[in-house]
């Protein structure tokens, strides 16, 4: 046995927490940070640190390009863990949530931008004075090097929760594959502790966002969207036959969910 082997097997009690409550308790999660982060953001009780500002490492080399780590490592990921029993078919399908997924990221993006340019207007400065005209886009302003102020639905509450929920959900077949599988590929290994590791950072930046950035509605609505884009999907149209389906092991176990 590998030493990755190893390691991915003691995990097996997180394993099946993970997919006996944490997945199901996630968007409760999610919406209780924001709402405590909110508080204590108000209250001004949280003091500035490395990550209240954008410039941090985490921000810039994980959040900013976020949707590209989880491609590079959910993409393999999918793979290898639904061919391990299924058919080409049926690993094809499951392939294919990605791209629904992409969709649901780039829509919201695309509308978050949408809401923020409509409601916006282009200022000389912070003090929110004077009105620039001439300016019908957040773009053209910030180039222009003047600040532009709309309604900003907060993009990294989306992300971060939708980006969490969708990982948590592809590596529910982990568990029947450390229970049944002891000769799994180590790539396959390697890529679930990477998950694991990038999940974790999701959630500690969400709580940074949720302390530090936006205020509370733009933040419970940015978090609504990604658990209504995750709902959607997994808990409604992935149950049914014309669909990418769920990940193996996923509805032959679905008294856990």
């Amino acid at each position: 046995m590998s030493v990755l082997n190893g390691v991915v097997n003691k995990s097996l009690p997180f394993l099946k927490f993970h997919v006996n409550c944490a997945r199901r308790y996630l968007p409760l999660f999610f919406f209780a940070v924001s709402l405590v982060g909110s508080l204590l953001k108000d209250l001004d009780v949280v003091p500035n640190s490395y990550f209240s500002s954008r410039r941090n490492l985490l921000n810039v080399y994980f959040v900013k390009v976020s949707w590209g780590w989880n491609l590079v490592l959910l993409i393999p990921f999918i793979y290898l863990s639904n061919s391990q029993n299924s058919s080409l078919i049926v690993v094809s399908k499951r392939l294919a949530s990605l791209l629904v997924a992409t969709a649901i990221w780039y829509s919201c993006t695309e509308i978050f931008f949408y809401i923020e340019n409509v409601t916006g207007a282009c200022y000389e400065s912070d003090d929110m004075q004077t009105i620039l005209e001439g300016f019908g886009t957040k773009m053209e302003c910030k180039n222009a090097g003047n600040n532009w102020y709309g309604f900003d639905i907060s993009g990294h509450s989306f992300i971060l929760s939708y980006s969490t929920l969708l990982i948590v959900e592809e590596m529910v077949p982990m568990l029947y594959l450390v229970q049944d599988c002891q000769n799994r590929p180590k790539i396959l290994d390697a890529l679930y502790l990477a998950l694991t590791a990038i999940t974790f950072i999701w959630v500690w930046m969400f709580a940074c966002t949720s302390v530090y950035f936006h205020n509370l509605i733009q933040k419970i609505l940015g978090t609504g969207f990604g658990v209504l884009g995750w709902y959607v999907t997994y808990k409604v149209w992935y149950l049914n036959p014309f669909s990418p389906g769920l990940p193996s092991y996923h509805s032959e176990h679905k008294q856990q969910d």
